[in-house]
């Protein structure tokens, strides 16, 4: 399946999901104890959007201006800072969930790693080719100078 209808069907369904875990919440702990719960993770979030948020968004976007994705890898940790505030700050037992999960450093390192192995290019030595000493033999540059062995 191509990843943008999968990421499209993943963003649609997820507030049917985020109800129906609510409701499923809300029956164990209480309507009232659930609509708190929620409220509070999503102060929480707008919180730390405010107090740190701010300085991380002025980073992404020199890093994402200038496309620099290893500068944007050197900052994982506030990027995931971020991304975790964000989903803090949506309405919704799963995104709060996901959001925590990010927020911790053993997991979050971990996260790190998986997105780095699955965003790296497939099979990056591609532009090798590794050929036996018989197939091959040097070319001059034709626009270089003629070279001579004394000049090494």
């Amino acid at each position: 399946m191509n990843v943008a209808i999968w990421l499209l069907s993943a963003i649609l369904a997820l507030p049917i999901a985020e109800i129906i875990v609510f409701v499923l919440v809300a029956a164990w702990i209480g309507f009232a104890w659930a609509a708190l719960a929620v409220l509070l993770t999503s102060l929480t979030g707008a919180a730390m959007l405010r107090h740190g948020g701010g300085n991380h968004i002025a980073r992404m976007r020199v890093v994402m201006g200038a496309q620099r994705a290893a500068a944007l890898e050197a900052d994982s940790a506030g990027t995931f800072y971020l991304l975790a505030a964000i989903l803090l700050l949506i309405p919704g037992f799963i995104t709060d969930v996901i959001g925590i999960v990010l927020l911790l450093p053993p997991l979050r390192r971990i996260i790190g790693a998986m997105l780095q192995r699955g965003l790296a290019p497939r099979g990056a030595n591609d532009d090798v080719v590794d050929l036996d000493p018989r197939d091959w033999r040097q070319v001059p540059d034709p626009t270089l100078p003629p070279r001579r062995d004394a000049d090494r």
